[in-house]
């Protein structure tokens, strides 16, 4: 006879199966041609456990990617007019936009410069 888990006792047993090596063993079974609930029941985790890291094909970090933002590799230029202008960050969207041909908010200004805020 099977236990039926509760939910909060299956997620703590997915918990604890979700290191690089434990995903490196589910591909490893996977490759000896186990089915998904087999190795589910055998390391006891979920099949939809199983079934998100055969779809990644490995183990992938938490997080989401940083976003490339319009003033990345701008930094130098940017303290450099901010400077300038002694703080007044009001004029360095309209150099960026004469100078370098990118529009920008005044807020988005304002958070690139922000470091150098008195």
């Amino acid at each position: 006879m099977t236990a039926v888990l509760s939910p909060l006792e299956q997620s703590s047993r997915d918990a604890a199966l979700e290191t690089p090596e434990d995903v490196q063993v589910i591909l490893g079974l996977t490759a000896a041609g186990w089915g998904r609930r087999r190795i589910a029941k055998e390391l006891g985790c979920s099949p939809e456990t199983v079934r998100k890291y055969r779809r990644q094909g490995g183990w992938q970090t938490y997080g989401k990617p940083r976003r490339i933002g319009v003033l990345d590799g701008q930094c130098d230029w940017l303290r450099e007019r901010f400077l300038a202008h002694k703080g007044n960050a009001d004029v360095v969207p309209q150099e960026l936009a004469s100078e370098k041909g990118i529009v920008v908010s005044l807020r988005t200004v304002e958070r690139a410069v922000g470091q150098w805020r008195q």
